[in-house]
């Protein structure tokens, strides 16, 4: 396992060590062992999946302190242009986004902390990502950016007359009109 840190601190990719033979392939899809000696240390309560066709975007999503979350994303079928945004008040890369392709092909993950609004796009006809969070959803601490902000500009890899949102990710607020409480440390 290989965990890769990307240039938004805290930030990091997680590519398995993949074993292929005549039968198809194994992987250890999470070893806290190996996390942490790349330097992640979280405990992980709950797990999440969606599926969802092409086009759609989810995002950009996040809950506030004190039940923000962690998460550990990836693609069990299909293919997405996972993104996140850093909204960590005093952090060198506050404001800017990071993307990357996850796909059951590549099998890489990407480790997002608390502070990060988190969203997908789907590229393949269909596609059903899991996710391991560190906290329980609470709903009344639902935060979010919208995913068209202008001053962000995000290449969500679809075409935008192609894009399928909820009415609520249609109407979240822009950064800079958005409420979240996170402190770079």
């Amino acid at each position: 396992m290989n965990v890769i840190e990307t240039y938004i601190p805290g930030l990091y990719i997680i590519e398995p060590a993949v074993f292929n033979d005549p039968r198809g392939y194994f992987f250890e899809s999470f070893n806290e062992e190996k996390l942490s000696a790349g330097g992640i240390n979280t405990r992980f309560v709950q797990d999440n999946q969606s599926k969802s066709s092409y086009g759609v975007i989810r995002g950009l999503h996040y809950q506030l302190n004190p039940y923000a979350q962690t998460k550990l994303v990836r693609a069990l079928e299909g293919t997405i242009y996972d993104v996140v945004v850093d909204v960590r008040k005093g952090s060198p890369t506050f404001g800017k986004w990071f993307g990357i392709e996850l796909s059951a092909d590549n099998k890489r993950q990407l480790y997002v902390p608390q502070g990060f609004a988190h969203g997908f796009s789907v590229l393949s006809p269909t596609a059903i990502v899991f996710y391991k969070c560190d906290h329980l959803y609470s709903p009344g601490f639902e935060g979010g950016v919208r995913y068209n902000d202008p001053e962000l500009a995000i290449d969500w890899k679809i075409d935008a007359a192609n894009a399928i949102l909820s009415p609520k990710d249609s109407n979240m607020p822009l950064l800079k009109d958005a409420n979240y409480n996170f402190t770079f440390a």
